[in-house]
């Protein structure tokens, strides 16, 4: 490799993470695998789903303990990821709170005033453990006893990494080849670029079929005028200044960095 391609690339690294660690919207699929496999949060999922199997094969003490609450959280993943989403991530009460203000601007504000940035995109480790234990202990206990516990626990961290996987394609600069990621990409951008009740689910919409709150063009509604600041204005910044100025800026109405994604609306 020559020298002025190594500076290249050393340089292009530099830039993709400068002022905002991973933007996404300059990336291509190779740079994101790279990204991913490596990020801190990925890395600490993967180690926890490894230490749920040798749990598992520890307390094993049957097949139908395992395979129960295993089923339980496949199918019940995008249910619970919906109800999260909407009621929860997109509530307006959390930024009316000093005490909760923060987590609400780390867990959601951040990402959609930015939604290319990749250290926002996923979601803290200080909020995503305690969740999954708080919904997947209790499940996998009642289902499967100890054993269901840590069964349930690492199908649903393996849930969480795929959904990030696939939520970093759906902002990454990147045209997928599979038809069916493409359609997920597409509904998800309805979400972040034109109304921000639309599309709740990353890899499933299943409960926003079951609810109506699935749509597929920008044709179907008028746009949202709080898409990218989930109803944070300059006025409820006013009343309620701390997301503001954890920030040190008032909110956006619209992301910086790269729109082309834009295209995908249609």
């Amino acid at each position: 490799m020559s020298d002025t391609s190594h500076t290249s690339r050393s340089i292009s690294s530099i830039f993709l993470r400068q002022g905002r660690s991973y933007d996404l919207g300059k990336m291509d699929l190779p740079q994101l695998w790279k990204a991913y496999l490596t990020y801190p949060t990925i890395n600490l999922y993967m180690v926890l789903i490894l230490c749920s199997i040798v749990a598992v094969i520890y307390s094993f003490d049957g097949w139908m303990n395992i395979l129960l609450p295993t089923v339980i959280m496949l199918v019940g993943f995008p249910v619970i990821w919906y109800i999260l989403h909407r009621f929860v991530l997109h509530s307006r009460i959390l930024y009316k709170n000093k005490w909760t203000a923060r987590t609400w601007k780390r867990i959601h504000f951040d990402h959609h005033q930015d939604p290319h940035l990749l250290e926002v995109l996923f979601g803290s480790p200080v909020t995503t453990l305690p969740t999954i234990a708080i919904i997947a202990g209790p499940i996998g206990y009642f289902s499967g006893g100890l054993s269901g516990i840590a069964a349930a626990i690492g199908v649903s961290l393996y849930q969480t990494c795929w959904y990030e996987f696939f939520h970093c394609i759906q902002h990454l600069n990147y045209k997928p080849r599979s038809k069916f990621v493409q359609l997920i990409k597409q509904r998800h951008l309805l979400h972040h670029f034109h109304d921000e009740n639309w599309n709740q689910g990353i890899t499933n919409f299943i409960p926003d079929i079951l609810v109506g709150s699935y749509f597929r063009s920008a044709k179907e509604g008028p746009k949202s005028p709080t898409v990218f600041n989930l109803g944070y204005d300059l006025e409820e910044a006013k009343r309620y200044p701390w997301v503001m100025q954890m920030t040190g800026a008032p909110p956006k109405d619209k992301p910086d960095g790269d729109t082309s994604q834009q295209k995908y609306q249609k």
